[in-house]
């Protein structure tokens, strides 16, 4: 184990249904791995379709009585649930670290963030007022209210563990629905710390349950068929995402799909060039670049583009990569042997079509950093736009970077992308702002900042980077629907 865990309670290894934790119905297992060693950490569960069942026939009982507790009585659940997840911060942060790979500091700091969507939906859930509607006739009421949609699929990812179940699962019970969750095969253990913690806190049995499973397609598809599923809600990539799409509709689910994303990264010559690089280094770095709103494609104006590549580069050969034991650790393992792969055919492809590599560029293995799984930071210049790195997400340390000339150039560039999840740009030209962050086609764009997710924003892109919106207000209706009732014969 790569770290100590002061409350071992949280250390689960098993699914959670209908208020039992479980094995699998076949009695498979699957290994969770240390990226940072490629040594086994853990053995959970390999569902498979029966336990999906389970999960879907303990998820539509629980949901009779869960939709009819009052919304405070939920709120105030969740709120012991937040308080427990800030308790037990360090323990779920070592978690993470240990099957995920993330610097310590990153994991706690996950964990954090993944409260904070726990703490705003409890609140929320007090919230979902429906509206009178004035009524064109005399002696009649017309009136909207809002009721849960149903049991929720939630289909979470490995990059932020915590972050994306509190995300989904916050919002789903706030409004009154039951949950039916897979977490990522490489990173169930901090799924399963969570929901433990959610039993504590007192959600009742059937209420929310968890599947671990490496089977996919076998467990989604029992939960796509059935009709009592009345929701999906998945962050993942876009082919898995409308295959989603596609086999949902027979029963007209309703979905939120936050999917592959391509961001663009724009520094103009009028910004301020030491805000820019620290904005770069937060916002493409964040998990050694293992994010959905991470910058892909970095455009920098020609005025500017020899210095901010100088800047730049000594900020990211400053980078201490090691595992999350070592406190001092900036980046982390990636989280497998494909993702390497990935990450060295793009530096490769780039630099056959002209790239330099100014820092980094080589996979790294040293008395510490003792896996296959590491990664130099890179920053790769004079990018040709035609390279796989500025099409596909890298998922890796890698910043490629080329120059442009003017706004209309770079807005055709950044916009000349399937994906609009996040984008990027830096100036200081108050006109410019409001016509460049209304040009980008994308869901979120951070405007001379390079940290953008936040509990209180509504998180979620456009085109094929899928629809729907995660955090806000907004985040809360996606698990509701509106019923229209019209009383007569009041007069």
């Amino acid at each position: 184990m790569s770290f100590k865990i002061d409350n071992e309670d949280l250390l689960l290894q098993k699914n959670f249904i209908n208020g039992v934790w479980c094995a699998a119905k076949s009695g498979n297992t699957l290994p969770v791995v240390d990226p940072a060693t490629g040594e086994l950490y853990a053995t959970v569960p390999d569902s498979g379709a029966d336990d999906a069942r389970d999960a879907v026939e303990a998820a539509a009982v629980a949901f009779e009585t869960w939709k009819k507790v009052p919304a405070k009585q939920r709120a105030t659940i969740l709120k012991r649930w937040n308080d427990l997840i800030i308790a037990n911060a360090q323990d779920l942060g070592k978690i993470i670290s240990s099957e995920q790979g993330k610097p310590l500091a990153e994991g706690v700091g996950e964990v954090a963030y993944a409260a904070s969507y726990v703490e705003w939906f409890a609140e929320e859930a007090t919230r979902a007022n429906g509206e009178i509607i004035p009524s064109p006739a005399v002696g009649r009421r017309m009136a909207a209210l809002k009721e849960p949609i149903g049991i929720v699929a939630a289909i979470t990812p490995w990059n932020f563990p915590a972050a994306m179940i509190a995300r989904k699962i916050a919002p789903a019970l706030a409004a009154g629905c039951t949950v039916v969750c897979k977490p990522a095969a490489e990173t169930p253990l901090t799924s399963l710390a969570l929901v433990k913690l959610a039993e504590q806190a007192g959600v009742p049995a059937g209420v929310l349950n968890i599947v671990v499973t490496a089977q996919s397609k076998e467990v989604a598809d029992v939960w796509l068929d059935d009709a009592r599923v009345r929701k999906i809600t998945f962050t993942g990539s876009t082919p898995v995402g409308k295959h989603l799409a596609r086999e949902s509709a027979g029963t007209l689910k309703k979905l939120s799909l936050e999917l592959g994303g391509n961001a663009p990264f724009i520094v103009f010559d009028d910004a301020v060039l030491d805000d820019a690089v620290e904005g770069l280094m937060v916002a493409k770095f964040r998990n050694g670049g293992q994010t959905c709103v991470c910058p892909n494609r970095i455009y920098v104006q020609a005025g500017i583009y020899d210095e901010f590549v100088r800047k730049l580069t000594a900020r990211v050969a400053a980078l201490v990569v090691g595992p999350a034991t070592n406190p001092a650790s900036q980046i982390g393992p990636m989280i497998n042997a494909k993702a390497i792969d990935k990450i060295e055919s793009h530096v490769n492809d780039a630099v056959e079509k002209g790239a330099r590599i100014t820092t980094g560029g080589k996979r790294i293995q040293s008395a510490e950093c003792v896996g296959p799984t590491y990664y130099a930071p890179t920053v790769l210049v004079d990018v040709d736009r035609s390279s796989k790195c500025f099409h596909e997400e890298t998922f890796g340390p890698v910043a490629p970077l080329t120059k442009f000339n003017t706004e209309e150039e770079v807005l055709e560039w950044a916009n000349a992308s399937p994906f609009g999840l996040a984008s990027y740009f830096y100036t200081n030209d108050l006109r410019r702002v409001t016509r460049v962050s209304e040009a980008l086609e994308c869901g979120i764009v951070g405007i001379n900042e390079g940290a953008i997710a936040a509990e209180a924003a509504p998180f979620g892109g456009v085109k094929d980077s899928g629809y729907g919106r995660e955090g806000s207000t907004h985040g809360l209706e996606e698990y509701m629907h509106i019923k229209y009732t019209c009383q007569g014969g009041l007069d």
